[in-house]
């Protein structure tokens, strides 16, 4: 493990959004927007430590899709 956290850009998306847009429809609570990846920035001490910490914020159980993890 790392001495200092690292910060780490992650790639994230909604699913449940595209799949929604691409039936002509919405989401019913979330904008058109998450059907595009949003890039979110997290320090952690570890790729594993930074998927970690964006689960909690955006769940895969509500459609969040985490497409990459890069250091910044």
């Amino acid at each position: 493990m790392n001495e200092q956290p690292i910060t780490y850009e992650v790639a994230v998306y909604n699913k449940d959004v595209r799949d929604a847009m691409k039936e002509g429809e919405r989401h019913p609570f979330l904008k058109d927007e998450w059907a595009d990846i949003h890039y979110v920035e997290i320090l952690a001490y570890s790729p594993s430590a930074a998927r970690q910490k964006v689960e909690v914020r955006y769940p895969p159980f509500r459609g969040y899709v985490i497409e990459d993890i890069q250091e910044a």
